[in-house]
């Protein structure tokens, strides 16, 4: 299925990164990440010093910058105005800026702007919070990605601590319940599935079974696309 929007949403460490890039490849798609976008945003405004609550300042920040996804040797690199920030985004403390940044609204209608750009031409597999919902809410195929609360937690100790030892998972699930809750919550593009969403539990799966299971779907979703034209 060519020149469509594949929109997979989901809260953290349900996998839709890996799940994403995975299929995007598989499919020859571009990939866009849109939770890094917010993850750069945070990430810039700390280094400019801007308060999280001056919504004037980061709306200039998101005029300001250029966000480009490159492909590179090992994967997509992350980079704004040329510079490669794609470490600097992965940081622990850059989920939660982002978090807060994504809360206010001047900055989701820029960024929701962008990523309908890039999106624009088709054959892409996009991830984030909103995508299904809000950024493309005519894609062609909608997946929200979750899983349990401890699963969740798990994964993100393990990929941001290389182990996920009782103490990193503990820490990780309070972070990971802070940041649903205010994701969920929020007066602006919450997080929620879109209604024609299909729903993934990725709980005790591996990344393989997840991606046959979304090829599977796309391929479905094809033949009824193709049966109405």
């Amino acid at each position: 299925m060519r020149g469509v929007v594949i929109a997979i949403d989901g809260p953290a460490g349900a996998g839709k990164s890996t799940v994403s890039r995975r299929l995007a490849e598989a499919l020859g798609y571009r990939y866009i990440d849109s939770g890094a976008m917010y993850r750069v945003i945070g990430v810039l405004a700390a280094e400019c010093g801007i308060d999280l609550a001056d919504s004037a300042r980061l709306a200039t920040l998101c005029d300001a910058v250029h966000i480009e996804f490159i492909e590179r040797v090992g994967g997509v690199r992350t980079y704004v105005d040329g510079r490669d920030l794609s470490e600097a985004i992965r940081a622990p403390a850059a989920a939660q800026l982002a978090s807060k940044v994504s809360a206010v609204p001047a900055v989701r209608e820029r960024l929701v702007a962008q990523q309908r750009a890039m999106g624009a031409t088709g054959a892409v597999v996009m991830e984030g919070r909103d995508i299904g919902t809000v950024v493309f809410p005519d894609a062609a195929v909608k997946v929200f990605l979750d899983a349990s609360a401890a699963e969740r937690a798990r994964r993100r100790a393990h990929e941001m601590h290389g182990t996920a030892t009782a103490a990193d998972v503990a820490e990780m699930e309070s972070e990971i319940a802070e940041r649903d809750a205010r994701d969920r919550t929020r007066a602006h593009s919450p997080l929620r599935p879109a209604d024609d969403a299909v729903v993934v539990d990725t709980t005790g799966k591996s990344i393989e079974e997840v991606v046959a299971s979304l090829r599977a779907l796309i391929a479905t979703r094809s033949v009824a696309l193709a049966s109405h034209k």
